[in-house]
């Protein structure tokens, strides 16, 4: 008779406190203990997170190096972008483009952009439906491993230069910046900011508990199988390619997400932010963190969004090498992150107990012989 798994168990129970630990020190403890300058890079790191939490879905459990992220990121943010720019600008076409060419109306594809319903629901069914088309073409051909990294990534990259070559549409290697509002609110009140950092932290929280139940769904235990052997799951009557464009899709939503806090907490989204370099920082958090477990993918992109703000601003030529030994590091000595070291530790600590002692080998020989 097949033992019933408790609902929900213990590991269950402690990641859904571990959440519930985050929610509170994000939400509750920094506004308060921070300064207006760190809740605002907090908030950028969050951002950061929540794409780096689909990362991990994808990744981690789905198996899929999804390098390209960098091109939902940009769906998310161009998309929150254009909003604020057509509503700080009013009625009148934007400054950037008048400069180029003053007699020239707003683009068709901008038009809509105006409404913040309609900016809500770009931000959400663009990346679903570029998501879906692209997983599809790719997972039923069974593109898999080192081609789907080099595909996804080379499509972040002709975003990022397509972005760059617009810049009358989008406002090229410049981008978009000087947003004034956020849906009626004035962006340079400090209340308002911290009401933008707290989405944008309770947005992470949201994405941790649908990937905390992703991971202890079917859905989850599927995934994984897909993971470590497709055939099989293949040979059992699951289409593992339907699984892996389910989990690609999640992460893609995810990106968008997070992209679009980040342009009104940052103030500015350029193609710098959105290509191949943007991608595999995010990547490298991932794995800084331990791509298979669920606060590995979050706290380690917080961690490398916290480097380069830091780092990279002290000593920006040292950080591009850092980041590469970091990632060189952490795959050979830590390939499943720091999130690994405690059960580490534990192994190492009950290692020696486990081992039975002379004394105690002899006297079971004399007993065997006896």
């Amino acid at each position: 008779m097949t033992k019933l798994k408790p609902w929900p168990s213990l590991r269950g129970i402690a990641g859904l406190g571990g959440i519930a630990v985050f929610a509170v020190l994000l939400l509750a403890v920094a506004p308060v203990v921070l300064s207006d300058h760190w809740i605002n890079n907090l908030g950028k790191y969050c951002c950061w997170a929540i794409a780096a939490v689909g990362i991990g879905l994808a990744w981690g459990r789905g198996g899929m190096l999804v390098m390209g992220q960098g091109v939902f990121f940009a769906l998310g943010a161009y998309a929150m972008a254009m909003h604020l720019t057509l509503e700080t600008a009013g009625d009148r076409v934007p400054g950037f483009m008048v400069l180029y060419d003053p007699l020239a109306p707003l683009p068709v594809f901008w038009e809509p952009f105006r409404s913040a319903g309609f900016t809500l629901l770009a931000i959400v069914l663009l990346p679903v439906i570029v998501a879906g088309i692209l997983g599809y073409a790719l997972f039923k051909r069974r593109v898999k491993g080192a081609y789907f990294a080099i595909l996804t990534q080379a499509l972040a990259v002709a975003l990022a230069t397509l972005i760059s070559s617009t810049i009358r549409e989008t406002g090229g290697d410049t981008g978009l910046s000087d947003f004034k509002f956020f849906f009626g609110f004035v962006l340079n009140d400090p209340a308002n900011k911290v009401m933008v950092y707290s989405i944008a932290a309770a947005l992470l929280i949201v994405c941790l508990l649908a990937v905390w139940q992703f991971y202890r769904s079917r859905f989850g235990e599927l995934l994984v199988a897909t993971r470590d052997a497709e055939e099989r799951v293949r040979f059992l009557g699951y289409d593992p390619a339907n699984v892996k464009l389910v989990a690609f899709v999640v992460s893609a939503l995810m990106a968008s997400i997070g992209g679009a806090m980040f342009v009104p907490i940052v103030g500015i989204i350029t193609p710098a932010e959105i290509g191949a370099a943007a991608s595999i920082l995010m990547i490298a958090g991932v794995a800084f963190g331990g791509r298979a477990s669920l606060f590995g993918p979050a706290l380690g992109a917080m961690a490398v969004g916290w480097g380069q703000s830091s780092l990279g601003s002290t000593w920006p030529d040292g950080w591009t090498y850092i980041l590469g030994l970091l990632f060189v590091v952490v795959i050979l000595l830590l390939p499943n992150g720091l999130s690994s070291l405690p059960a580490r530790f534990a192994a190492i600590r009950r290692r020696p107990a486990e081992q039975p002692t002379p004394a105690i080998v002899v006297a079971e020989l004399e007993e065997v012989r006896s």
